[in-house]
């Protein structure tokens, strides 16, 4: 019942508008010139209750299937591209109608018209000035099309973008909103998203893996560092138990570079993961290996030691 709450205004105004336009302009009592005024208004009007009663009508079908593919869910990427299309084939379609309606409604003015006709009269020069103009834009609202069939980003795809992390927000004809993980929103231009590299963690799905990096003295025993991570590891909720291994990825001068490859369903869950094993690695290496720290080692001469002796 809700659902058919929001067509009762532009209902109530079309028949507003058609009470205009077949009680008040039939009466002989109104003189010539205010009843084209009334015919105008009334046209007027009924260009908007239509417009209104069609937008109205774009939003509620897509509201009322979208309803049922639910993206809150774990594994959503079908809900997820589904909401991508709908939502901007939405907006394609009160585009449309709005510039038609535009149209229309301009149509109804005959100084309108005319100016339209002299200008269709060079339409050479005018077309050429206005594709220049309009370039850009039509570039971009073009990006959104192509955004909507290929869909190299969708809602809720998790990015990198602009060296920023965060969520897909909203997706529209002309731009895309970002929500970084800190609430912020960077809002970039469509065609962004066809021009630029970008970094898109769930784009055939959202598992991820995460990596910890420890440095630590040579004589560090990776055996039982190894251990203790499958130990943590196990006792962790984030980790989806598909990913364990600790490798040494590098032998500097003074350091090991150890790497800490690990598992999770989602980036949000990795990046938990992670902070947790950094921090509980750190403190098994200084409560049960102190020595094996990152260290600096001076060697003295066996005549320096003496001298100094």
């Amino acid at each position: 019942m809700r659902r058919f709450l929001k067509f009762i205004p532009p209902i109530l105004f079309f028949l507003l508008t058609i009470a205009i336009k077949t009680i008040l302009s039939p009466l002989d009592i109104i003189p010539g010139f205010l009843k084209d005024s009334i015919d105008l208004v009334g046209s007027l009007f009924m260009i908007v209750a239509i417009t209104w009663l069609l937008i109205v009508f774009i939003r509620t079908i897509k509201n009322n299937i979208l309803k049922r593919f639910d993206i809150s869910v774990t594994n959503n990427l079908r809900f997820r591209k589904l909401h991508t299309q709908y939502n901007i084939l939405e907006k394609i379609l009160v585009f449309i109608v709005f510039v038609i309606a535009l149209g229309i409604t301009l149509l109804q003015f005959d100084s309108v018209r005319n100016i339209g006709i002299s200008i269709f009269a060079s339409a050479g020069i005018a077309g050429l000035i206005l594709g220049l103009a309009a370039q850009k834009a039509l570039g971009t609202i073009l990006a959104g099309f192509q955004i909507a069939i290929t869909q190299p980003i969708r809602l809720d795809d998790v990015v990198i973008v602009e060296n920023e992390w965060g969520w897909i927000e909203e997706i529209n004809l002309t731009y895309v909103v970002i929500r970084i993980w800190d609430k912020r929103r960077l809002v970039v231009p469509s065609n962004y998203f066809l021009e630029t590299p970008f970094q898109n963690w769930t784009r055939t799905t959202a598992e991820i893996m995460g990596t910890v990096f420890i440095y630590t003295d040579y004589t560090i025993p990776i055996e039982a560092l190894r251990k203790e991570l499958t130990r943590l590891l196990e006792s962790n909720k984030y980790w989806d138990k598909k990913v364990n291994v600790l490798q040494v990825t590098d032998a500097r001068e003074h350091t090991l570079e150890l790497r800490a490859l690990m598992s999770a369903a989602n980036s949000p869950d990795a990046w938990e993961l992670r902070v947790f094993i950094r921090e509980k690695l750190i403190e098994f290496i200084r409560r049960e290996y102190p020595q094996c720290l990152p260290k600096t080692r001076i060697s003295l001469k066996e005549k320096e030691q003496k001298a100094v002796s």
